[in-house]
């Protein structure tokens, strides 16, 4: 039984939840608490996940922590069609662009702006929302011509950039003036086995939250 540890609010966490779901894999969930800024770990998660912090999945002997490097492991070791992260060397590095953008501008804008006016966290608003709008700008010149980030079917690209970019307003960012972006948020959540987390519910988006 795969073992994951997360936070429901995550949307780090969520990423391998909504993976998890996509590829029908049952799995074993440990919450982790969040006070004053940190994790609520007993010293022993320190062997498993070094950084401290969530998501971390184990999978028999096999321990990875970081969303990325999880993402990369469910798609490599379980998904047999090769959708999810495609083998071929260009839709490969092409996902991995996008991890690029998952882990710099959203990291840095979209889940920064959250997580001060959500959590309380320390920093700048204004530069975060900034950068939040770098990211949407970049998301958009691939979604106003192409369905998905890569290729024709979604991969783990679109999972990784996906939680922040759809609880844009949580962080006071609009993504109303980014219809492609819109409508690949609504294509996300109509999937078969789509699961959502508070703030993402399944089904087409309402005008109003965007």
């Amino acid at each position: 039984m795969l073992r994951l540890y997360d936070r429901e609010k995550s949307g780090n966490a969520y990423k391998i939840r909504l993976l998890l779901s996509f590829l029908n894999l049952p799995y074993e969930r440990i919450p982790v608490a969040l006070k004053d800024g940190r994790n609520q770990v007993e010293s022993s998660y320190f062997q498993l996940n070094p950084r401290g912090q969530i998501p971390t999945l184990q999978d028999g002997d096999a321990v990875l922590w970081g969303s990325t490097a999880i993402l990369t492991y469910l798609a490599l070791r379980y998904d047999n069609t090769e959708q999810w992260l495609p083998r071929d060397p260009v839709h490969s590095g092409q996902v991995m662009q996008w991890l690029e953008l998952a882990q710099n501008e959203i990291q840095n804008g979209l889940f920064q702006a959250r997580a001060i006016l959500q959590f309380g966290l320390a920093g700048d608003l204004q530069a975060a929302q900034r950068i939040a709008g770098q990211a949407l700008d970049v998301l958009e010149s691939r979604l106003r011509i192409e369905q998905w980030l890569v290729g024709s079917q979604p991969t783990i690209a679109d999972i990784a950039c996906f939680p922040y970019v759809a609880l844009a307003g949580e962080g006071k960012v609009d993504v109303s003036p980014y219809p492609g972006v819109q409508r690949w948020i609504g294509e996300l959540r109509s999937l078969d086995r789509f699961v959502g987390m508070p703030g993402i519910e399944a089904g087409e988006p309402d005008r109003a939250e965007s």
